[in-house]
């Protein structure tokens, strides 16, 4: 568990330092375009987007190693936590204001995420099937279709949608990482999940750049959030064997369901308001 709440305290922060980067990487007139894979390029020359991109791989590496031994229900409720550091984040360092009702979210979140520690049980021990594999590439290629596609809804629709196709890609790579049983070169290049994890992290980054760049925050965030949690979470109980400490299934339903509901509404600090830091137009 420490390592998915190591793992939170990266994505959260590196969350304020790449939305600042994004902003600052818009070009006047294409904030109504579709998606926009130059934006990744032009981002890349601030350098807060690239700090958060080293931060999200260290967050990566952490995932990873929370993901060998602990259900997915756990980590991936552990990562929609990371709005709540987010919302701390900003409160500190970009001097935005947290209203009573944010701060009780972030206990709540806090609270969800404890129950979940102590119900949690080990991870599942199936491997899952062939068929899985390929569902996840299946998937993952789907997600980048739509979510090309998506670009193009009108602003209210293709802020949810762009950012359920975050989430959804990012939950891809939870799951993928449990179906990559054999790390030995051969085994990764004939594993679909290998395949899986690359297409659906790069799509999710693409789709929440653009979904942080074009659309709502608030209801971006919130469809990520429920993209990359409660789809893997049932995708490790039914076909992964997840489960819970003997006894405390329902303490970690309720855990898994309070940490979300609490991350829902800090759905706002999925990006840092531009306005409350002025240098954001800095490389």
């Amino acid at each position: 568990m420490i390592c998915a709440l190591g793992s939170a305290v990266c994505f959260g922060t590196a969350s304020v330092l790449q939305a600042v980067a994004a902003r600052a990487a818009t070009e006047p007139g294409t904030g109504s375009a579709g998606v926009d894979p130059a934006l990744l390029l032009r981002a890349v020359r601030q350098w807060r987007y690239v700090a958060g991109l080293a931060l999200d791989g260290l967050g990566f590496v952490l995932q990873i190693i929370a993901l060998r031994s602990l259900p997915i229900y756990a980590v991936g409720a552990a990562l929609a936590a990371s709005l709540a550091v987010t919302a701390v984040v900003a409160a500190r360092l970009l001097q935005v204001r947290l209203s009573s009702t944010e701060w009780t979210a972030v206990a709540v979140v806090c609270a969800g995420l404890g129950m979940l520690g102590l119900a949690s049980g080990g991870e599942g021990h199936l491997t899952g099937s062939e068929a899985l594999r390929w569902s996840m590439l299946g998937i993952a290629v789907a997600i980048l279709l739509i979510g090309t596609a998506a670009g193009r809804l009108p602003e209210r629709s293709r802020a949810l949608v762009l950012g359920l196709g975050a989430g959804c890609g990012f939950g891809v790579v939870e799951v993928a990482v449990r179906l990559v049983d054999d790390v030995a070169p051969s085994a990764l290049l004939t594993n679909p999940a290998m395949y899986a994890l690359l297409v659906g992290g790069g799509s999710a980054f693409l789709l929440l750049t653009s979904a942080l760049q074009r659309g709502s925050v608030t209801t971006a965030t919130a469809g990520m959030v429920l993209g990359e949690t409660i789809g893997p979470a049932l995708v490790g109980v039914i076909w992964l064997g997840d489960r819970t400490r003997e006894g405390l299934g329902w303490l970690a339903i309720t855990g898994f369901a309070v940490a979300v509901a609490g991350a829902l509404a800090l759905a706002r600090f999925g990006e840092a308001p531009a306005e409350d830091v002025p240098a954001a137009s800095g490389g």
